[in-house]
């Protein structure tokens, strides 16, 4: 009979100290690796998608349109494990001979991630720059400037300056999303904190401490966010 009178033993130092800690370190480190190179990605996918679906070439538009529809409206962990498994069926042989040689796991949820949030990001500047007054891409247009060169040049400066904030929570999103890439094998924070569970048997300790990490980090970002409001926008902390 198993016994319910014995009191569970906490032990944080077990799982933060020694190999389990090098383990958190790494993870934590790869969770940032991942993150970074899906923002850089998914900020210029997402202004490519806006600017097309702004654009008078109606192709372009629906394709745009239908990119940003249907990575909204389908789960994440649906797309990681859609381009785990079906990513060989679904891009050029030049890129899956690429993919083949890299590391195929984190490949794959560079490009889940990427995609998915892309689509968040494009409606976040889509909304920026319908907020820049219509005249300015008229006036634009009017001094030679292609519609292109009017959006790099005028109308998307302003706009990124409006939604940095709103751009800022996608990106805090994205950071907190990475942790599904555990389930296709990429060894990020939450994928250590499991293995160091499946070790020790502390996984109250292991899952509090990835935890903290990751609050640490969306903290520290939301707060660089906070200072920028009020020292570029002026906007008063709320």
């Amino acid at each position: 009979m198993p016994r319910h009178d014995v009191a569970y033993q906490f032990d944080f130092a077990q799982v933060v100290s020694g190999e389990y800690g090098q383990w958190l370190v790494q993870g934590c480190l790869t969770t940032l690796k991942i993150s970074a190179i899906s923002i850089v990605c998914s900020l210029i996918l997402g202004t490519v998608v806006a600017v097309l679906r702004l654009s008078k070439v109606r192709p372009l538009v629906w394709a745009s349109a239908s990119f940003t529809e249907f990575f909204r409206n389908t789960p994440l962990l649906v797309q990681i494990f859609f381009w785990y498994f079906g990513s060989y069926n679904v891009l050029p042989m030049v890129v899956n001979d690429w993919l083949a040689r890299q590391d195929f796991e984190f490949a794959c949820g560079v490009i889940a991630l990427s995609v998915y949030t892309a689509a968040f990001i494009a409606e976040e500047i889509r909304s920026g720059i319908f907020a820049i007054p219509k005249n300015q891409l008229e006036a634009s247009r009017a001094c030679g400037l292609s519609f292109l060169q009017a959006m790099v040049y005028v109308i998307l400066p302003q706009a990124f300056r409006v939604i940095i904030p709103p751009l800022i929570s996608q990106f805090l999103n994205l950071i907190k999303n990475s942790s599904l890439v555990m389930t296709i094998g990429v060894a990020d924070l939450t994928y250590m904190a499991r293995q160091i569970e499946a070790h020790t048997f502390h996984g109250f300790e292991a899952f509090t401490v990835s935890t903290a990490i990751y609050l640490v980090l969306s903290l520290l970002i939301s707060g660089g966010v906070t200072l920028y409001n009020r020292r570029v926008l002026r906007l008063p902390a709320h």
